[in-house]
């Protein structure tokens, strides 16, 4: 990752998204969600600094959200056939569900707001659990907004922010700001699925 994250590559990267259009903005974060290996951050970054921060930031965040939910989808359609076993067998794996289960949405909201968590085990565990899909749907919204539109804005103007010490200490006040709002935002979703959730359980499942 570090070998990417420098400002001759972001810059680089930038000037190819401006000469292909949003489509690239919007493409390669979907491509990421399916490749975690690619590196979400500099698309974010360079999303922001080729098309301003809040068209950007809307690029990455529509793109990263739709390829998370697409493999959720996948998941929780093809998950369970005995073909892939070797995924929803494993203890470790069942162990997870478990969690989530009984945990509700808050654990996978914490973990989609931080930029390095592997969101496509994430992804995966959620679409094998019994979370309903809707609401899968509004921790992504929720987890992935949080976490992009940091990175949006820690990479708006990359140059700067290095440079400059007084932006990078209001750089990391609004990480804790966007932090504390996103802490609302959970707290919210969590009593709301918490009861769907225990109704759910109660009744015989029709996906």
């Amino acid at each position: 990752m570090s070998e990417w994250f420098t400002v001759e590559n972001i810059e680089q990267v930038a000037a190819q998204y401006r000469t292909f259009g949003p489509l690239i903005g919007l493409l390669l974060p979907f491509i990421e969600a399916f490749l975690p290996f690619l590196p979400l951050v500099v698309f974010v970054v360079a999303n922001a600094s080729a098309f301003g921060l809040w068209f950007g930031f809307l690029l990455s965040w529509l793109g990263s959200v739709a390829g998370s939910y697409v493999i959720f989808l996948l998941v929780r359609h093809f998950g369970k056939h005995p073909k892939f076993r070797f995924i929803t067998g494993s203890k470790k794996v069942k162990k997870l569900i478990q969690w989530v289960d009984m945990n509700g949405i808050s654990p996978l909201f914490v973990l989609l707001c931080f930029p390095f968590t592997p969101s496509v085990i994430v992804n995966i565990v959620a679409g094998l659990s019994h979370i309903h899909k809707k609401f899968y749907l509004i921790v992504l919204l929720a987890g992935k907004f949080v976490m992009i539109l940091g990175m949006s804005v820690l990479g708006y103007d990359l140059k700067s922010l290095l440079t400059s010490p007084v932006r990078l200490i209001i750089a990391g006040l609004a990480i804790v700001v966007l932090w504390w709002i996103g802490k609302l935002i959970e707290k919210r979703l969590n009593a709301r699925v918490e009861r769907d959730l225990k109704q759910m359980r109660k009744l015989p499942k029709n996906e």
